[in-house]
């Protein structure tokens, strides 16, 4: 099973089946707009207008599993994205990434890579520091914190994990090879 084999819901509450990236790149990312992270949307937007066109797509999920920074609605997330970063891609509805009530999605992105690409000694640190905060990281493999991020290849894979701390400007050699 890989993520192109789900339906998820559009932040407007309709179905949507992910079958229909087959043949493209996608960049999902877990987000929140009240996160020392979000201003991440600005470098992953920067992708997406430049890569789009060849088959690539963010897949936007807000969480607000960590310390409530996601608030809002799906649509008051949506018009905050598009207002303060210019975010071209749609986002999906608010959902849980750990947990009882985690996204399918999340659950098979994570058995693919269980564990974080975490690039320098400062953002091991950091993200140690983030291990303890979070309260929904229990199990091996679950998401530490807002903007983990998944390069998922044309058949629904994820082929590579980062961390929070990665910066997403940083993913795109790994991005070029899947294109």
């Amino acid at each position: 099973m890989n993520i192109y084999d789900l339906k998820v819901k559009t932040r407007k509450g309709e179905d949507f089946d992910l079958s229909t990236l087959k043949g493209k790149v996608s960049l999902v990312v877990n987000t929140a707009t009240g996160c020392g992270f979000t201003p991440q949307y600005e470098a992953i937007e920067k992708l997406y207008e430049k890569y789009h066109k060849k088959g690539f797509d963010v897949l936007d999920f807000p969480c607000n599993q960590f310390g409530h920074q996601a608030p809002g609605d799906n649509n008051e997330i949506h018009e905050f994205c598009t207002a303060k970063y210019k975010t071209q891609f749609d986002q999906f509805a608010k959902i849980e990434v750990n947990g009882e009530n985690e996204s399918e999605v999340f659950k098979v992105l994570k058995k693919q890579q269980p564990k974080d690409e975490i690039k320098g000694i400062k953002n091991k640190m950091a993200m140690k520091a983030i291990a303890k905060i979070s309260t929904t990281c229990k199990e091996e493999g679950d998401i530490a914190w807002n903007f983990t991020k998944f390069l998922v290849d044309k058949e629904g894979n994820a082929v590579k994990r980062y961390s929070p701390t990665y910066d997403p400007k940083d993913i795109e050699e790994d991005l070029k090879e899947l294109m």
